[in-house]
Formats: C-alpha cells, structure tokens, sequence
C-alpha cells in the first residue's frame, strides 16, 4: 500500500484541464478541415477524386466536405496542388443535425445544448450504454480511455453503464451491420424515456468506408433518432468529451 502511495505521489497529476484549459493536440492530429476554393482557379477535381468516400463535392455553392463521411485521412489536402483544403488542430467537431455536417468554406456550426427540459434532467448526471454495432474499436478505443484518469470523464457527471435499464441514453459506433441492427434498436426500445442517441465516427454517422456495403445499414440514424453527432476516424477523446459537454450545455459561454 505505501509503494502504490509513493508511485501515486511520483505520477502527479494526470487529469487534462480541459475545459477549464485549450486541450493539448499531438501535432499529427487531423481536426476540423478548413476550404479556400477560390485558390483553385480551375475547380477542384483532384482533391474530390482523391477522397476514398466521396466526402468532397463541387456544387453551386462551392467545394463543400462532408464531416460525417470523412475519414480525415489527409488525402484529398495532399492531393490539391493549390492548397485549398487543409486540415487544422480544432478538435470541436460534434453537430445535432446531420445537415450541419455537410461544410463549406463559411463558418461551420457547433453543437447546441439540449432543450431545457432534457437539460435539467441530464445536466448533472448522463449514464450511457454504448453499443458497439459493428466497429473496429477505433471509436470504442477513443470512448473507452474517457473513463480513464486522464480525462475522467465521471467528473463531469458522466458515465457508462452495462444495461440500457440504468441508461439515459445511448452511444453508438460502428456502420450497424446487419447482425447488430436488430440488437440496436432493442437496445433503444429498452431505455426509459426520456432517451438520447450519440453517434460517435462516421461510421456510426454514414456507414463510413462500409457504405453501401450490403451488409452494413449506414449508421445509425437508419435504426433510430440520433441526438448529437460527432464525427472523425476515429473522433480524439477530446473532440468526443467537447460533443457532449456542448450537448449538456457546458460549453456554450466557450463557443
């Protein structure tokens, strides 16, 4: 016991102070891309031709990406020869709506606080089950280390637990492959309302590189409502914990 006292005091402290401080990003870290079309006199063709995913786009409006197909592999940035996408260090990624995934070269739109009814419910204590419908354990990986002493994620009230009975609401991974489709939604129907959805990488969010797979039934929004989204390959456990900091509305004075 006094050995295990002494390597506790050696260690210090471990736990970020993030939010009360800007997280530290490693710098090989991809965040939220940033769009210049007009660096690209001719159209962007080869930065979209790039993209495993088809995540870029050139309509009316301009050269648009959209975060929840994104696998922020960097190739479409390292594609362009004009430099008119780039990938920058901002972890804050998370939206409630699909549509606000899809970004352009404008400012983009962060995730808003729940309602005040839901808010006074869950604001001080959300206990999710997470559900891991047919990841690779990337997103699970990212989720899991929350729970460790680094990001503590039981400071801010939040935890998770082994049965959707105890649960507020659901944090969901993977594509949600056909085996795990009608696990899901039972899972769903077994939490007590009031309920919310998370939806944690973009395979969770679009079906990711699985997409259109036979097998896979592109996120979960197609078995059940989804609340908050946060996209990435894998999203940083930052960029997870600010998701649902925003939703808890604890972030809002910081945005």
């Amino acid at each position: 016991m006094i050995r295990a006292l002494i390597q506790r005091l050696r260690q210090k402290h471990r736990t970020v102070a993030y939010p009360a401080k800007p997280p530290a990003i490693p710098d090989r870290f991809r965040g939220a891309p940033v769009l210049a079309p007009e660096k690209c006199p001719g159209g962007c063709a080869e930065c979209i031709a790039a993209c495993p995913v088809d995540a870029l786009s050139a309509g009316n409006g301009g050269l648009q990406i959209d975060l929840g197909k994104c696998l922020f592999c960097g190739d479409c940035a390292a594609a362009c020869p004009h430099g008119a996408i780039r990938f920058t260090k901002d972890h804050r990624l998370a939206v409630r709506r699909r549509e606000d995934l899809v970004a352009g070269a404008g400012e983009r739109k962060l995730a808003e606080a729940l309602d005040a009814k839901m808010k006074s419910l869950f604001g001080r204590s959300l206990k999710l089950r997470q559900v891991s419908a047919g990841g690779c354990n990337a997103c699970e990986a990212d989720t899991n280390v929350l729970g460790t002493i680094v990001f503590d994620l039981g400071r801010f009230g939040i935890q998770f637990v082994a049965s959707p009975r105890h649960a507020d609401g659901l944090l969901i991974t993977g594509p949600v492959t056909e085996n795990m489709a009608l696990a899901l939604k039972k899972t769903y129907e077994a939490l007590p309302d009031p309920r919310i959805v998370i939806a944690v990488g973009s395979c969770a969010i679009s079906g990711g590189p699985y997409a259109g797979h036979a097998e896979v039934r592109n996120g979960a929004e197609s078995i059940v409502p989804v609340d908050l989204f946060i996209p990435g390959c894998p999203p940083h456990p930052v960029t997870i914990l600010d998701g649902l900091l925003r939703l808890l509305g604890r972030l809002e004075e910081r945005r």
